[in-house]
């Protein structure tokens, strides 16, 4: 989970708003190589719904889930989470 704001400006997530199907995410593995992810769904949820068995649940295949924050500012917070679903790929 990384912030899209603060109250010190934008934060690591900030251009989370650019992000679409089919891009891919590269993270650096500890023996040198780089794992592939493809992002296959964008969700933008309230807080209240958020989907907790599709974001922490178990998967038939390797699987990344990033998330931030979206939706309009309540009372210094945002209303909703932004999850981004990622398949491997190599």
């Amino acid at each position: 989970m990384a912030h899209y704001d603060t109250k010190h400006g934008p934060a690591l997530m900030k251009n989370v708003g650019n992000v679409k199907l089919g891009d891919r995410i590269e993270v650096p593995r500890a023996d040198g190589t780089t794992a592939v992810f493809r992002i296959h769904e964008i969700e933008d949820v309230r807080k209240e719904a958020f989907p907790t068995k599709k974001v922490y649940g178990p998967t038939s295949t390797p699987e990344l889930r990033l998330l931030t924050c979206g939706g309009d500012l309540e009372n210094g917070h945002r209303t909703n989470n932004v999850i981004l679903y990622a398949a491997l790929t190599a």
